[in-house]
């Protein structure tokens, strides 16, 4: 082997290495509540860095809050992850209030944009219900204990970090900076990932790492097609809205048995919010006043109440919306406008389309068989017992239980395949004339 080619054999050799020692920075993007499926989604993430031997972890939160228990799942993995975790609230004008304060201090390097802000995480009681004392004290110390159990760990202000649990406590980036709640500021992650580079970070475990990030290429961690849709109905709004639909599918089932696709459409539709509603924290009782107000819309259009039913079904289904999810957080609830938006409409329609199924089940039949009974006819021949008579413009066999003759009128009594049983009118008694 000539020299020429040991030299070119090394070179792709030292290529290769080099490549294979170059690691990535993974990027997610954390917009949204914090709930069961983020918690998935930056666990997968931390899951797939590790793999790939990254460098770093970059999340990008901004968030308004969210559940403890998938706030207490991210920061277990971040904790444990092998991976230096670097948080960023970012753009300028977002926040990581409240579940996300938790987050950003459990990071390895916390960082803020320009303009953003962070903090305001006491604890909130599920449908903002006042506590007594005792539970209040219960809650904040818990938390409190939860966030300094972290803090001291990555060696930042723990009594400012703690106030924001006690007292809703929340920082600009300048302030969070100046109070050591976080190491940078950054206009945007290039500026971030080239700030940190060769910093030594201590890790969760106590050992220290030097990071190493400048020129690092980002490859963004999307979520999955699975979680993207997990997470879109993971909102309370969008949750209610689906079960409204598939209620209001149902309900068109059952005035027109066969129609099958409302009721296909109805069945997939409840299954799925009730799929999102489990994992939401949700007041399965306030399912019931929703299931209540369609049968006061099934009423009025029965009794035609002038209006008192229906708006009373309103009132249940907008209560039942407002009831439906307990979030400690506005965000994490169904809005007023969504309750009212869907509860009106579906209000009307639902007795719209139940006025006209019980109008149509009190209408005469007028086709077939069913349409000939009570129909006046004339006898073409005599009926002595059968005959024929004219009906609805048709010739029929007929049978009388007594004789009636030619040009005669008769009614229609019942059909019995095509013979039809008849009745002799009346003849009405003639009217006296004057003189």
């Amino acid at each position: 082997m000539g020299r020429a080619t040991r030299n070119l054999l090394a070179a792709i050799a030292i290529l290769l290495v080099s490549a294979l020692a170059s690691a990535d920075v993974v990027k997610i993007v954390v917009d949204d509540m914090i709930h069961p499926i983020t918690a998935e989604y930056i666990e997968r993430a931390l899951t797939y860095a590790q793999e790939h031997k990254a460098d770093a972890v970059l999340i990008e939160l901004r968030t308004p809050g969210g559940l403890v228990d998938s706030t207490r799942a991210i920061i277990e993995k971040i904790e444990a992850s092998p991976v230096p975790v670097i948080v960023y609230v970012a753009p300028s004008g977002s926040r990581a209030a409240s579940a996300g304060f938790f987050i950003l201090e459990s990071a390895d390097v916390a960082a803020m944009a320009p303009g953003t802000n962070t903090g305001a995480a006491h604890p909130v009681v599920f449908g903002g219900e006042k506590m007594d004392e005792v539970m209040k004290s219960k809650m904040e110390n818990d938390a409190a204990a939860f966030m300094r159990s972290f803090v001291s760990k990555r060696g930042r202000n723990v009594e400012a970090a703690e106030s924001a649990v006690r007292q809703s406590k929340s920082w600009t980036d300048q302030e969070a900076l100046k109070e050591r709640l976080i190491e940078y500021i950054a206009p945007n992650e290039a500026e971030l990932l080239k700030q940190i580079d060769g910093k030594t970070i201590t890790r969760f475990d106590g050992s220290t790492t030097v990071l190493h990030t400048a020129g690092k290429t980002v490859v963004s961690y999307d979520m999955s097609l699975k979680q993207h849709i997990l997470a879109w109905m993971m909102d309370p709004n969008v949750a209610f809205i689906i079960f409204s639909i598939g209620m209001l599918a149902l309900y068109v089932e059952f005035n027109h048995p066969g129609a099958i696709v409302p009721g296909v459409v109805g069945f997939i539709c409840i299954l799925l919010a009730l799929f999102a509603l489990n994992i939401l924290p949700t007041r399965f009782a306030a399912l019931a006043l929703i299931a209540g107000a369609f049968v006061l819309f099934a009423l009025e259009a029965k009794f035609q109440s002038h209006g008192v039913l229906a708006v009373g079904g309103i009132t249940l289904m907008v209560l039942g919306a407002m009831l439906l999810v307990d979030g400690p957080i506005p965000e994490m609830r169904v809005r007023l406008v969504t309750a009212l938006a869907v509860s009106i409409p579906l209000g009307a329609i639902t007795v719209f389309l139940m006025t006209i199924a019980i109008r149509a089940r009190r209408n005469k039949i007028v086709t077939g068989e069913q349409g000939l009974i009570g129909a006046i006819g004339v006898v073409r021949s005599p009926l002595a017992p059968q005959g024929k008579v004219f009906v609805s413009g048709e010739l029929w066999d007929a049978c009388s239980g007594t004789p009636i003759q030619v040009g005669e009128q008769v009614r229609v009594l019942r059909v019995e395949g095509f013979l039809l049983h008849v009745e002799p009118l009346p003849q009405q008694a003639p009217q006296p004339t004057r003189a």
